[in-house]
């Protein structure tokens, strides 16, 4: 996901976002929409993640653009639970645009690719990647 609105917030590889990107990124207007019609708060934590699991997918896997605006909102709201509440994680944009998650290790992951997959199958489970990822 390129994020051209960024401006100068776009940040070389391997930098840390102090300025609030972590915020911008956190937004995630559609699915928070989404989900609130189901009774779901999402509150950045591991639990609302497996909240999110369980929710029966509605018309969005059968509108081609609500899927890819979802997947990108759960991509990130996966990366915003992480970086919340995984110690050492960040937000980084890659120079191709893309905004992923760096864990303390150095590993890179890619949660807007993750939410893709979520928003189209279900699968892999947001918990079940947050859960991997906090053991790393």
């Amino acid at each position: 996901m390129n994020i051209p609105f960024l401006g100068d917030r776009r940040r070389k590889p391997g930098t840390r976002d102090p300025e609030g990107l972590g915020e911008l990124l956190a937004e995630c207007e559609l699915l928070r929409s989404q989900v609130s019609r189901a009774g779901v708060r999402l509150d950045d934590s591991p639990a609302s993640l497996e909240a999110l699991d369980q929710m029966v997918p509605g018309s969005w896997r059968d509108d081609e653009d609500t899927l890819t605006w979802l997947g990108n909102d759960a991509g990130l709201y996966l990366g915003t639970v992480i970086v919340r509440t995984v110690p050492g994680a960040a937000w980084e944009i890659r120079s191709d645009g893309q905004p992923v998650v760096r864990l303390a290790s150095g590993r890179e992951f890619d949660v807007v690719d993750s939410g893709h997959a979520w928003a189209a199958g279900g699968v892999p489970e947001l918990s079940q990647l947050y859960a991997e990822v906090a053991e790393a």
